[in-house]
């Protein structure tokens, strides 16, 4: 009898009548522990339509969640590809895909309910992600049921739902019964209890399990431990035990593990416990308890010696079991292992479950494995000790925020190395924590240790880990602009990479070698850089071929090529937004609202570094080049809070110590004070540029900090350091600023070249003022129009100039991909999911023209298929944001 849940019953039923439609979505259901959701969900599934395939999968609550436990449950039934996949092991990025390709393939529509996520391992809220961020195109509804009171804002699962699109999301929230609901099921039960409601407060569970206990409602305490432990005490011995048993196994116990368990009287007891209604069996045969908390308090009634037993003989029934699956059992061999108090076998079995979590790419669970082990480290060896150590400090360090731990961690395993003369395993540990010290911006730490690495490896033969701690040296000297240092170790480690055939290592070096070359102004950079995202591509290394896109880009967009800067900006942000490393896509978004400020297109620009801005939890240096031209935007167009946002920036760009991060912003600030003539603050900001060493400085950031210095009027000479000054710098420094307004047209900045004309003076003053201020307005800058009118006024030829402007400025937007009009509205069209045919028919235009239309929406964002058109649209709604005018 389903009570006070017909709106989300009604709601689960449109969903999937949608679904059949080919508009997929996702349904949260969320609730207390005990509301009903899985009594939802069954009554769902029994009157969702015939042709629809109902699957079904759990989370577990293990000491370390299975991977991919609902996938498990379900993937014989969904697909025989995915079923092989999860029996390899394979990648996410091999088996994600293959789920995806099932669900767009399946004949029928597909409901993939997931229960009890509050449970879920990390791999499974990655496919979580995955699957909803592309629901809308699928005919599927993917079921998410959670415990409400056991997620909070910092779990896991909040975050998850957050990144959903809110436009494929629907939740449905259960409240408790109602006095009427409540009161119905106790005649229902042919029970009298008039303070059933008060005790249970509505819970259906508390009320349908204190109903069937057939004890009196009572003052019984808010527990549903006593209403399991009455039932259970009116149980057979027989009964009774069947439950223990099954009750110290989290999820369901597959048929072969019951058997291993209880014996010859295993179908008898089970058949039993399924009539009274205490048990359940799911489609593949597995059993559980009709309610987790009905486990729960079944296995609080254990004493903790008969609890070890238990887990003893379930994990040795494991691990007599042959299958295919045997990788999969794991997870719960540790669980039981843990709970048996065998620390032997933990010791065994952790490190195993670990490594085939890390193949899933579930890093938290290889740490959590990790851990659980650690708990018993006191039994093992020394030896096995560091490496437990060292492999949990690693697999932590790349899932878990808790850096002092991880550091304590490598700085614990490198005194057990020493102390068993086992050298060889000290450089690899100095180097991350090299990494680890850089993280937290503490550079002089990070320096040190990769110091003491390369010193270390060097007392031994050569091997791939000393390549990588060259390179690491490399990159730490790269990325604070000590370029002949970072070239040398770079150089270094290729070397010594191509000597033992290293692949990722020289993938790594080329790129710091490469990023230090072009940005000292040296030749050999570009070769480089587009040999190591080569390599990366082809390799099929997807975080390396996103660093290349990355520095290559800012490259590019630094020296103004901005023809490259655009394809690999377009290339970078599509390859990450397809291989879903979505902060790498926001920070190339970054880089590419600097690149549409550069190019003054400030409205883009601020559209874009927005939109990056407006995304939560993204890293602090992640968010930085975003936050940087977003200041430097709201400063240039006269905005409120543009000098807040660059003072934000430059605190955040201090404590990195990085002069990528410093450098732009205090030349921002600095422009600032110069268009409100405040010279003291130009001054402030100056000085404390030139107190940096100027020959780590990029040629064209010293550049541009030797003109501010000239227009400031600085006293003191600026020192000029080795590297050659770009051209329209030099134009303007050594007196020829109409020269330097030309070569910035021709590199396609125009704010610059019309800061560039306000320096001319003499007879040519005029003429280049009022071509400035006419630049100024129709960039919407007006600050720098405002300041030029004035220079006019000073000089005498204010009459020279345009008229000034009344209003708002009717500056155009543009596209920042760059459509057409008429490629923006063929965009819209693809968005709402029209065909070809439908666009044309809709737009009065020709099939050829839409095709032609459509293929060049597709190359613009670089995307092999709609699909990925609408990905980005996701990630960057205001890609569909039109303005024509």
């Amino acid at each position: 009898m389903l009570l006070d849940r017909e709106g989300p019953l009604k709601a689960l039923l449109a969903s999937a009548r949608s679904a059949a439609l080919g508009h997929g979505s996702t349904v949260v259901v969320e609730g207390e522990a005990g509301i009903g959701k899985t009594t939802l969900l069954r009554e769902f599934a029994e009157h969702s339509d015939h042709g629809c395939r109902v699957l079904w999968g759990w989370c577990e609550a293990l000491i370390t969640p299975c991977p991919l436990g609902p996938l498990q449950d379900m993937g014989q039934l969904l697909d025989a590809r995915v079923a092989a996949l999860l029996n390899q092991a394979a990648s996410p990025e091999r088996l994600f895909p293959a789920v995806l390709n099932a669900l767009q393939h399946a004949s029928d529509p597909v409901i993939l309910i997931f229960e009890d996520v509050q449970w879920a391992d990390n791999a499974t809220l990655d496919l979580i992600k995955y699957l909803g961020r592309r629901i809308s195109l699928l005919p599927t509804v993917l079921v998410l049921s959670f415990r409400s009171d056991e997620i909070g804002a910092d779990h896991p699962l909040t975050r998850v739902l957050g990144d959903l699109p809110s436009a494929s999301v629907s939740r449905l929230t259960l409240q408790p019964l109602s006095p009427e609901a409540v009161a119905a099921l106790t005649e229902q039960a042919g029970r009298c209890a008039d303070d059933l409601y008060q005790v249970t407060a509505g819970n259906p569970f508390f009320v349908t399990e204190l109903l069937a206990s057939k004890t009196g409602p009572g003052r019984i305490p808010h527990s549903v431990r006593d209403a399991v432990w009455a039932r259970l005490s009116r149980l057979t011995a027989g009964e009774r035990k069947a439950l223990e048993v099954i009750s110290i196994v989290p999820g369901g116990v597959e048929p072969w593990l019951v058997r291993a368990l209880l014996g010859v009287e295993a179908d008898i007891l089970l058949d039993q416990c399924l009539t009274r209604g205490l048990l359940r069996r799911d489609d593949q045969g597995a059993v559980m308890f009709r309610h987790e908390l009905a486990r729960q308090a079944t296995v609080d009634r254990l004493p903790p010696s008969l609890q070890k037993s238990l887990h003893s003989k379930v994990e040795a029934a494991m691990s007599q079991h042959v299958t295919t699956q045997a990788p999969a059992l794991l997870a719960r061999r540790v669980h039981h292992a843990a709970g048996a108090g065998d620390g032997e076998r933990v010791l065994e079995l952790a490190p195993q479950a670990a490594a085939h979590a890390a193949r899933l790419g579930a890093h938290r669970e290889a740490a959590s494995h990790l851990a659980t082990a650690l708990r018993y480290v006191a039994q093992a060896a020394p030896e096995q000790a560091a490496q437990l150590y060292e492999d949990w400090a690693y697999e932590a360090g790349l899932a878990l925020l808790v850096y002092e731990p991880v550091i304590e961690a490598h700085h614990r395993v490198i005194a057990i190395w020493r102390e068993l003369g086992r050298t060889e395993k000290i450089g690899p540990n100095l180097c991350r924590l090299s990494r680890l010290h850089w993280r937290r911006g503490e550079g002089e730490a990070a320096e040190d240790c990769a110091a003491q690495a390369v010193c270390e490896m060097e007392k031994l033969p050569p091997g791939p880990e000393l390549a990588m701690a060259y390179s690491t040296r490399s990159q730490l000297r790269m990325l604070h602009y000590r370029f002949d240092e970072a070239i040398e170790w770079g150089l270094r480690a290729l070397a010594l990479a191509d000597q033992l055939g290293e692949i990722e290592t020289r993938i790594h070096a080329l790129n710091n070698v490469g990023t230090a070359l072009l940005f000292a102004g040296r030749p050999g950079g570009r070769e480089r850089l587009e040999e190591t995202l080569a390599l990366a591509l082809a390799h099929g290394f997807h975080d390396h071929a996103v660093r290349a896109y990355t520095n290559f880009a800012e490259c590019a967009v630094v020296s103004k090529e901005f023809g490259l800067a655009e394809r690999l900006l377009a290339e970078g942000i599509a390859f990450a937004t397809r291989h879903d490393l979505d902060t790498a896509a926001h920070y190339l978004l970054g880089r590419q609202a600097e690149l549409r400020m550069e190019q003054g297109r400030f409205r883009e620009a601020e559209t874009i570094a927005q939109g990056v801005m407006n995304l939560e939890r993204l890293p602090m240096v992640m968010h930085l080049p975003a936050l940087t031209v977003l200041g430097r935007v709201h400063m240039r167009l006269g905005e409120p809070g543009g000098m807040a946002l660059l003072h934000n920036a430059l605190q955040e760009g201090l404590a990195t110590g990085e002069l990528q991060r410093i450098v732009p912003v205090r030349s921002a600030l600095t422009e600032a004070a110069w268009l409100h003539e405040d010279y003291g603050a130009c001054q402030e900001q100056l000085t404390a540029l030139a107190a940096i060493d100027l020959n780590c400085f990029r040629a064209w950031d010293f550049g541009e900090l030797a003109v501010w210095w000239r227009r400031c009027g600085m006293a003191m000479p600026l020192p000029i350091p080795n590297a050659q000054i770009p051209l329209p710098h030099a134009a303007e420094l050594h007196g020829h600023p109409l020269a330097a307004a030309k070569e910035w047209d021709r590199l396609g900045l125009p704010y610059d070249a019309a800061l560039a004309l306000m320096q001319v003076r003499g007879v040519d003053a005029g003429p280049a003022l009022a071509r400035a201020v006419t630049i100024f307005e129709s960039l919407e800058a007006r600050p720098a129009a405002a300041l030029a009118r004035t220079q006019a006024q000073r000089l005498g030829v204010a009459g020279q100039l345009p008229k000034a402007r009344r209003g708002p400025y009717g500056a155009a937007r543009r596209h920042p991909l760059g459509l057409t009009r008429h490629e923006q509205q063929v965009l819209a069209l693809i968005a709402a999911g029209m065909s070809n045919k439908e666009a044309a028919q809709l737009l009065s235009r020709s099939p050829r023209t839409i095709e032609h239309q459509v293929s060049a929406v597709l190359s613009k964002f670089s995307a092999a298929s709609r699909m990925e058109v609408l990905l980005r649209l996701r990630g960057e709604p205001w890609l569909l944001a039109t303005d024509s005018t």
